[in-house]
């Protein structure tokens, strides 16, 4: 076990930092969320087993560290900067998800006929897309929840599906 630590521990440690430090700055940025959220989140967790293993194979010259003010100087900093970002929700400010995702959450509990302005279109068309889609859709006043119900899909299938058949704006 000992020289799998020492020959893979740094590698990998340093290999998934570069991939965690280019997918984190393309989320900051807004670039390419959807492809690299997934991949930033999971990654950052398989992070950690290496990680450790680097900690391992490195315990004593990481404590020296310790030693002098430029660890405890970075620590401090940044306990303070996570502390800065998760005060305001934990001292009473926002609880639970972000508004986005709230909004997001609320999108299968509403009709047919609610969604269509949202995307530009009228209820009876947006249902005639649903319907072209392979999905049953007996009303516009029906749910999303219930057209994912009785189509056996889930709801991000029929909201892709709705989106998928807003207009395009007309190109130059």
């Amino acid at each position: 076990m000992s020289v799998v630590v020492s020959r893979w521990a740094t590698p990998l440690v340093t290999g998934l930092f570069v991939v965690s430090l280019v997918s984190g700055v393309a989320i900051f940025f807004g670039v390419g969320r959807a492809a690299f959220t997934g991949m930033h989140e999971w990654l950052s967790m398989v992070l950690v087993v290496p990680f450790v293993l680097h900690l391992q194979k490195n315990w004593r010259p990481f404590l020296a560290y310790f030693k002098r003010a430029p660890m405890r100087v970075a620590l401090a900093s940044s306990l303070a900067g996570a502390l800065a970002f998760a005060a305001p929700s934990m001292i009473g400010g926002s609880t639970g998800a972000p508004p986005e995702r709230q909004l997001i959450q609320l999108l299968p509990s509403r009709t047919v006929a609610q969604l269509a302005p949202l995307l530009g279109m009228a209820a009876t068309d947006l249902e005639a897309a649903l319907v072209r889609g392979g999905l049953k859709v007996t009303s516009p006043d029906e749910p999303i929840a219930q057209i994912s119900a009785d189509s056996s899909v889930t709801t991000s299938r029929v909201l892709a599906i709705a989106l998928a058949a807003k207009p395009r704006p007309a190109g130059p």
